[in-house]
C-alpha cells in the first residue's frame, strides 16, 4: 500500500485519524464502507441495513437484537458536510411504494445511523454508554479499481490496458479503439481533437464491456464510466496508447499530453478519493453480482476474480496496534457478499457460497489481506421471491416465485413486469471450478439462467402493521460487520 501514498498523504491521513480517534472517545463511531461493482446492489443493501435496524426487522442471527439488548436505532446528521447524504428515504420509497429498484450508486455518499444498546457484560455496562454511530460510506467499486493506477506510470497503464483489450472476451468490443490507436503516432504533435476522439472510442469500449452480455468488471479508469462533474474535462480526455517507445515523451507530443492528463487524473481524482474516504474506513463489505457473471460465462467470472483481487489490494487490512491505530486506520473485517441469492432456491445457496469462497480465497491470497478477518456470504438484502415446488413429469422441482422485471426472458418467454411466475433457475454445479472452465460448462450453460425480479409486496402482521423488508442472511452480515461493537 505504500505505493499508493507519499509522505504528505500519510501525514494528512494520520492527522485525520488522530482527530477521529479523539472524537470517538466521547462519541464512539465506526466507519463502514459499502462498495461493489455496477448493479451489485449497494443502494439496496444500505437501505435494507438501515430499514431493518430502525424498524426492528427479523434478524435472528444478529445477537444484539436476538438477546433483546438493542434499544433503538435512528438516523442522525452525518459528520462530513462536504459529502452528499445517502438518500435513504427516497430509496425506501422506491422499494416499498413503487416496487422498483432504486437508482445505482453514481458517486460517493454517506449516512449516519446511531444505535443504542445494552452491553452484554456488567463491566461493559459500567464503562460504555451503550451508544455507537455507524457512518455508512457508499462508493462505486469502479472508483476503487482506479487505486492501483497510483502505482503505475503511464507506460505501464497503457501496456496493461492494451493487454486486457486483446483478450478474446473483449476483442470484438475493443476492435475500434485498438484500430484507431494503431493509426496514431504517440510522438506526433499533441492535438485536442485526436485526444477527444480516442477518449470517446475508449470509453465506448469500456461501457460495452459492462453490458449484461459480457458483464466484465475490470474496467479502469472508473470515472470514464461514472464521470460526474468531470465529464468533458481534460482530466478525462486521455487514453492508453499503443507502441510506446522507451524513454521520456517528446515535449509537445500527443504522448506527453496523455501522460500529463493521466498524472493529473491520479493526483486530482484518485488520490483524494483514497485519502479522504478509503483510508478512513474501519470495516468493509464488497458486494458482487455473481449471478450476472455466471449468466455471461467463464470469462466474466475470471474477470470478476481479477477485479476482486484489485479491490482487495486497495484496502489497508489489519487490526492496528494501541499506538499505530491512533495515526492510521486499518480495516479489520472484510465481508465479500454475493448478492441476489433470492434468484436461486435455498438448496443451491451452499454452492453459491462455495463459488464466492473460491473467488475470494484466490483473490485474497494475491492481494495479501492478512491481518483482517475475511468472510464470504450469499445474501439478498431485499428478498424479492419466495420458494415453492412444481410437479413436472412426476418429479417435484424446487422453484422460486416472484414478479420478473419487464423485459426479462426465459426460453423465449418475455415478462411484462406485472405477472407473478414460478421459475426453475437450474442447479449450480457441485464444483465451483466447473464454472470457470468453458469446456466443462458448455453442456449446461443454458441450464443455468437467472432473471431479475421486482421488489416484493411487503407482508402485514395480523394487526395490520407493515413488516420490515424481507431478506436472506442480512442478519449474518450485520453480525459480522458490527456485532462485536455491540457486545
Amino acid at each position: 500500500m505504500a505505493s499508493l501514498t507519499n509522505l504528505t498523504d500519510e501525514a494528512l491521513i494520520a492527522l485525520d485519524t488522530l482527530t477521529g480517534r479523539a472524537a470517538s472517545l466521547v462519541s464512539p463511531s465506526l466507519r463502514l464502507g459499502v462498495t461493489g461493482l455496477s448493479r451489485a446492489g449497494k443502494t439496496v443493501f444500505i437501505s435494507a441495513f438501515v430499514h431493518n435496524l430502525i424498524h426492528g426487522g427479523r434478524l435472528p442471527l444478529f445477537e444484539a437484537q436476538k438477546s433483546g439488548r438493542l434499544a433503538r436505532a435512528y438516523l442522525e446528521h452525518q459528520p462530513d458536510d462536504a459529502v452528499p447524504r445517502f438518500q435513504y428515504e427516497d430509496h425506501v420509497a422506491a422499494l416499498l411504494n413503487a416496487r422498483t429498484w432504486p437508482e445505482s450508486t453514481r458517486a460517493i455518499s454517506e449516512l449516519r445511523l446511531t444505535i443504542e444498546f445494552e452491553s452484554a457484560s456488567a463491566w461493559g455496562r459500567m464503562l460504555s454508554r451503550g451508544r455507537i454511530a455507524i457512518d455508512i460510506v457508499d462508493y462505486p467499486g469502479e472508483w476503487l479499481l482506479d487505486l492501483p493506477l497510483l502505482g503505475k506510470d503511464y507506460a505501464a497503464f497503457s501496456a496493461d490496458s492494451v493487454q486486457l483489450a486483446a483478450l478474446p472476451v473483449r476483442a470484438d468490443l475493443s476492435a475500434e479503439w485498438l484500430a484507431l490507436a494503431g493509426t496514431i503516432d504517440p510522438d506526433a504533435d499533441a492535438d485536442e481533437m485526436t485526444a477527444r476522439r480516442l477518449a470517446e472510442v475508449f470509453t465506448a469500449y469500456l461501457r460495452a464491456c459492462r453490458q449484461d452480455e459480457r458483464a466484465l468488471s475490470t474496467l479502469p479508469p472508473g470515472r470514464f464510466l461514472m464521470p460526474g462533474d468531470l465529464e468533458g474535462s481534460p482530466a478525462l480526455t486521455f487514453t492508453p496508447l499503443r507502441s510506446l517507445r522507451e524513454g521520456r515523451a517528446r515535449p509537445g507530443s500527443l504522448r506527453a499530453m496523455m501522460e500529463r492528463r493521466y498524472e493529473a487524473y491520479k493526483t486530482h481524482v484518485v488520490k483524494p478519493f483514497f485519502r479522504e474516504h478509503v483510508a478512513r474506513l474501519d470495516r468493509q463489505i464488497v458486494l458482487i453480482d455473481v449471478m450476472q457473471a455466471m449468466n455471461a460465462g467463464p470469462a466474466a467470472l475470471a474477470d470478476l476474480e481479477r477485479a476482486l483481487t484489485e479491490i482487495l489490494g486497495c484496502f489497508r487490512p489489519g487490526s492496528g496496534g494501541l499506538f499505530s491505530g491512533l495515526l492510521s486506520r486499518r480495516i479489520d473485517r472484510i465481508l465479500i457478499a454475493a448478492t441476489k441469492a433470492d434468484q436461486i432456491h435455498h438448496t443451491s445457496h451452499d454452492r453459491l457460497q462455495a463459488i464466492v469462497r473460491r473467488l475470494t480465497e484466490r483473490a485474497a491470497a494475491r492481494a495479501d489481506v492478512s491481518g483482517a478477518a475475511v468472510d464470504v456470504l450469499a445474501l439478498a438484502a431485499v428478498r424479492a421471491t419466495r420458494e415453492g415446488t412444481v410437479t413436472q413429469r412426476r418429479d417435484e422441482l424446487p422453484v422460486i416465485i416472484g414478479t420478473p422485471l419487464a423485459g426479462e426472458t426465459i426460453g423465449g418467454e418475455s415478462f411484462d413486469g406485472e405477472t407473478e411466475t414460478a421459475v426453475f433457475p437450474g442447479d449450480l454445479p457441485k464444483s465451483p471450478d466447473a464454472l470457470f472452465d468453458a469446456g466443462a460448462l458448455a453442456g449446461q450453460s443454458r441450464a443455468i439462467r437467472f432473471v431479475r425480479f421486482r421488489p416484493p409486496k411487503l407482508e402485514r402482521s395480523a394487526d395490520g402493521v407493515t413488516l420490515s423488508l424481507p431478506h436472506i442472511r442480512l442478519d449474518r452480515a450485520l453480525q459480522f460487520l458490527i456485532g462485536d461493537r455491540l457486545a
